[in-house]
């Protein structure tokens, strides 16, 4: 089925700033629908949750409505569905309440390929519990983690395994179920972030064999929130500090405070802009398939682009294309310029790609790209094969060179 992007393009009022946008790895710009929705929800009367009041029964209406539209989106249960401020919070919450059951000599594995936040919490819940960390190093190569680097580490010590679905830096995606089988073997919990890949890809946390997915809804088209999805069965086993008088059900146990009701409203008309990417029939989920596999033949036809303009470019180094399978990202340099020369050279220009290690501290280092890093180009639904010939201009341009 076409993907019609001009039509997509259409409906993010932000675009018609006019600048090619390939900072959607860092917050993807919004659709009117979702800004429409947060608005909608601001201008109506709500309350905390109950029913004896219509404003009570709105904002239970909104919660209950936006566990079910991400429950659909990943694949997942809507009583799994736990939301907060940001992934990173949710993740420091889930790795302080885990951490009460870790013991001394207890191990957790965490990667080189991560994202930060899903590296330091484990890391600092581990040295209060006076557990071992091991981590897994990916090929700085190939830019990829296999499966033998973190099931070489598993030992009947192993509490917990964390790991990245798609990598923020690179776009490398880890073959989590055949790490999600190590791990369950060894007797271990998978902690899986997902941020960078539920833009891109339709998401089955249980195909995955994710114990916890984290992900965050303002990188794929909505409000800036963090989403946490797990089995209600195993949510039960987990206790987190609460408020003493707030509910110890789940998921809300994991939910501290007011949920914000005009994310929530904004999260959920996210997720029905994605499932209507393209026209057709079925429920939600049906049609979210169908929409993200269309949305992934479009991303990849323009990465193909991308990545085949950059490698005739004299002077330009890209890092971990090598990968067999990635997200529509890329990181690259070039040469004698500093990546935030580069990164300003190009919003001169109306490209929006930024520079920076991204919070993946690790992942650069291991590149030997210190704590600067590189600039890192992500593609999103509303991009077009205009935005990336501007990207490929700006950077001959800047590289000094016309390329192909």
């Amino acid at each position: 089925m076409a993907y019609d992007v001009a039509a997509v393009r259409a409906r993010f009022p932000a675009l018609d700033e006019g600048a090619a946008h390939f900072d959607g790895p860092g917050g993807s710009q919004v659709p009117a629908e979702v800004a429409e929705a947060v608005a909608g929800a601001l201008r109506s009367a709500v309350s905390n949750r109950g029913v004896e009041t219509a404003a009570e029964r709105r904002a239970d209406g909104i919660v209950t409505e936006a566990r079910r539209a991400m429950a659909d989106l990943l694949g997942a249960t809507p009583g799994g569905i736990v939301f907060g401020r940001s992934m990173t919070q949710l993740t420091y919450d889930m790795a302080r309440a885990l951490a009460k059951e870790w013991r001394p000599g207890d191990e957790v594995v965490v990667t080189t390929l991560d994202h930060d936040a899903n590296i330091r919490p484990w890391t600092q819940a581990a040295e209060a519990r006076g557990v071992t960390v091991r981590w897994a190093d990916f090929d700085p190569e190939r830019g990829e983690l296999d499966v033998a680097a973190i099931a070489d580490l598993l030992t009947g010590r192993t509490r917990l395994v964390a790991v990245t679905a798609a990598s923020n830096l690179l776009g490398t995606r880890p073959d989590i179920p055949a790490i999600a089988e190590r791990v369950h073997a060894a007797g271990a919990l998978l902690y899986v972030d997902g941020v960078h890949l539920t833009p891109h890809s339709l998401v089955d946390v249980g195909g995955l064999g994710a114990d916890f997915y984290a992900c965050s809804p303002y990188k794929f088209l909505g409000p800036h929130l963090g989403v946490l999805a797990a089995d209600p069965g195993l949510l039960e086993t987990v206790h987190p500090d609460k408020l003493l008088p707030s509910s110890d059900a789940v998921p809300e146990r994991f939910e501290l405070g007011t949920l914000p009701y005009e994310l929530l409203a904004g999260t959920t008309a996210a997720v029905g802009f994605l499932a209507g990417l393209v026209p057709g029939e079925g429920d939600r989920r049906e049609r979210l398939a169908r929409s993200m596999a269309t949305l992934e033949e479009h991303e990849n036809a323009l990465l193909e682009r991308l990545d085949a303009g950059l490698a005739e470019t004299a002077g330009v180094t890209s890092y971990g294309a090598a990968s067999r399978r990635r997200t529509p990202t890329t990181l690259f340099s070039v040469d004698h310029v500093s990546p935030a020369d580069a990164y300003r050279f190009l919003a001169e220009r109306g490209v929006n790609a930024p520079a920076s290690s991204f919070y993946a501290l690790e992942c650069s280092r291991r590149l030997g790209l210190g704590d600067t890093g590189a600039l890192r180009a992500g593609i999103a639904p509303y991009t077009d094969e205009s935005d990336v010939d501007r990207l490929l201009k700006g950077i001959r341009e800047l590289a000094g060179t016309r390329g192909g």
